[in-house]
């Protein structure tokens, strides 16, 4: 079904937007897209599109559809934050959009520029450093700030991790999400028993002092 343009006006536009979340070098990076098309055109941006009803059968669903389109990315975790709405975010009129995000291992993700855009970055999102197409500068912010809610409140960023991992190697990922170092001593006691955490037959680090190695459990799930 075609909608006219007075029917247009009339029923806004369903969005998806995702920030997805990696970690490269012990520092936490957001993949921002340069929009190829307008509105915004050669503007930053997060990963976005429309719902298509057509299509998908949630607004997660379409979430993932859109990382698919644009960035060749397979996620497995998507969490939703919040929803952002109003006459004057999208020059196209009044507009719904649904920000989610995501978290990925760096060395699973092989982002590649594919359709409606023109170039990739990652970027710190705490200062992206581009000037932000609609409203996503505020809504990076928001889902940087719901990603560290959740490390706070003591849930392990595993979805983060590669599939070996060291318990250093743990902290400095929770500690690249905070902003701020972690007392070795308390981190340890307070994931001390997680059953999140599955310790394998295998260490690092020499024959001196060997770190174990971990992998998270089978249906693990990202909550504090």
């Amino acid at each position: 079904m075609t909608l006219t343009n007075h029917e247009r006006e009339l029923y806004p536009t369903v969005l998806v937007d995702v920030a997805l979340f990696s970690v490269e070098h012990n520092d936490l990076q957001v993949l921002l897209v340069r929009r190829l098309q307008e509105p915004q055109a050669h503007r930053w941006a997060l990963p976005g599109g429309i719902l298509k009803p057509d299509v998908d059968e949630s607004l997660e669903a379409s979430a993932r559809r859109v990382l698919r389109k644009k960035v060749s990315v397979d996620i497995s975790h998507l969490e939703e934050v919040c929803t952002f709405s109003g006459p004057n975010r999208d020059p196209r009129g009044w507009s719904i959009s649904v920000l989610f995000y995501a978290l990925l291992p760096r060395d699973h993700i092989g982002a590649v520029i594919k359709d409606k855009v023109e170039q990739i970055d990652w970027a710190d999102p705490n200062k992206p450093g581009h000037r932000m197409a609609f409203d996503h500068d505020v809504q990076l912010a928001a889902a940087l700030s719901a990603l560290r809610q959740q490390v706070e409140g003591h849930a392990l960023p595993l979805h983060l991790m590669p599939a070996h991992f060291t318990l250093t190697d743990l902290q400095r990922t929770c500690e690249a999400i905070l902003g701020h170092p972690l007392d070795k001593g308390v981190f340890r006691r307070r994931i001390k028993g997680s059953p999140d955490l599955v310790p394998i037959d295998k260490s690092v680090g020499g024959a001196h002092r060997p770190a174990q190695l971990y992998r998270s459990c089978e249906g693990f799930v990202f909550a504090a």
